[in-house]
This record gives structure tokens, sequence and C-alpha cells, in this order.
């Protein structure tokens, strides 16, 4: 009875941790698509990201459902029941992500004009960066290797000095034209979002940290704000 209990709650995990790398998947992909619409100026592509929004919802809420499931009827204890919870936070990060990229998609639907014959280089810089870090969280979730989550959170303070010098340079080029100030500032909401989704990618790496070692840390923390709980 009690290894077939236990061989249940490993289904079930297994399950969970599946969901939630297909999500991740999904989420790269939204992020990947937001961008080359920006790139291209490409309408349909942006709303085809905002439409694809709802799904990854209602995949976050399926795989909350699921978490709670366990809780309530397996009853999860220790690293078991650290990693439902784990996956719980989690996957609200990941929905949030696929916001921001559905925020940049946005902003592709209310520049218009054309093509750009490139982004500035600080902006693919950071979305590299930015696509780079989640697609090693998520690896990092998958092995719950929480050595490496504590590398992949220092990534963010890449992405965040990208996005100071891109806000130095689009307001420098908004300065000197004022003719760029409206796609200026557009560049600029996109680069926030993509800041954004670093911080979230941080968030993932502390909850895998969790999951791990039972141990909550506040990762690249404002400077005396660190804390260990």
């Amino acid at each position: 009875m009690i290894l077939r209990a236990r061989a249940e709650l490993d289904r079930e995990l297994a399950a969970i941790r599946e969901r939630m790398l297909v999500l991740g998947e999904r989420v790269a992909t939204t992020i990947d698509d937001s961008l080359r619409a920006l790139r291209n100026m490409d309408k349909k592509l942006a709303e085809a990201v905002i439409a694809g929004d709802a799904e990854l919802n209602e995949m976050r809420f399926e795989i909350d459902e699921a978490c709670q499931s366990v809780i309530a009827t397996q009853q999860p204890a220790a690293g078991d029941l650290r990693a439902v919870v784990a996956a719980m936070h989690i996957v609200v990060e990941l929905e949030r992500m696929g916001d921001h990229a559905a925020g940049i998609a946005k902003t592709v639907q209310l520049m218009g004009g054309d093509r750009f014959e490139r982004l500035p280089e600080t902006l693919e810089r950071m979305a590299a960066r930015t696509q780079d870090m989640l697609g090693q969280v998520v690896e990092v979730y998958a092995k719950a290797d929480y050595e490496r989550a504590y590398n992949v959170a220092l990534l963010d303070d890449k992405i965040d000095d990208s996005y100071q010098s891109l806000t130095h340079e689009l307001l420098q080029d908004m300065l000197e034209d004022e003719k760029s100030t409206t796609r200026g500032l557009y560049l600029l909401f996109v680069g926030h979002n993509l800041e954004r989704i670093g911080d979230r990618v941080t968030n993932i790496a502390e909850r895998v940290i969790f999951m791990a070692s039972g141990k909550m840390r506040e990762l690249n923390p404002e400077p005396g704000d660190a804390r260990v709980s």
C-alpha cells in the first residue's frame, strides 16, 4: 500500500514537472515571436502573440490545480511538498513572462510604420541575454540544480546593465531628434518588459534553490537587502 501510494505521488509530481517544462518552452517561443514581430513590424505575428496569452493563462491554472490536488490527496511532505509549492510559484512567474511578451507585441501594434533596418544593438543584446537566461533556468528547474541556479541569477546583472545603457542611449537620441521620441519611448517599453522577464527568471532560480535545499534566499538583492530564511 505504501509503495503504491509512493508510486502514485511520483507519477503526479513527474506530470507536474513535465507540464511546467512545456509551459517554459511555450513562454520562450512566445518571447521569441514577440521580438520577431518587433524586428519586422509584423502585426499579424504580434496579434498571434497577444491571442496566445490566453492559452498560457489556461496552462498556468491547470498546473496550479494539479498542484493543489496533490497537496489535498497525497499530503506530500518534506522535499515533495517543497517541489509542489515551488511549482505553484514558478508557474505564476512563467505566466507573467507571457504577459510581458504580449506587452512587447502590443507595442508593435501601436508603433506601426516600416520594419526596422535594425534594432538598437543594446536592445538586441538585452533580448539575447534574457532569452538565454530563461532557457538556462528552465533546464535548472528540470534538474533541480540549485547550485547552478545561483549562476543563472547572476546573469540578471548584465540585463539590468543593458537596460540602463538602452535608456541612456534612447533618451540621448530623443534629445537630439524630436522625431525619434515616440519610437524611442516604445523601445524603452520593450526594454522594460525584457528587464522584468529577467527579474522573473531570478525569482524562479530562488524557487529552485528552495525546492532543492529548503532555504529561500533572495538572489541579486539591492545592497544591504540580502536575506536567507
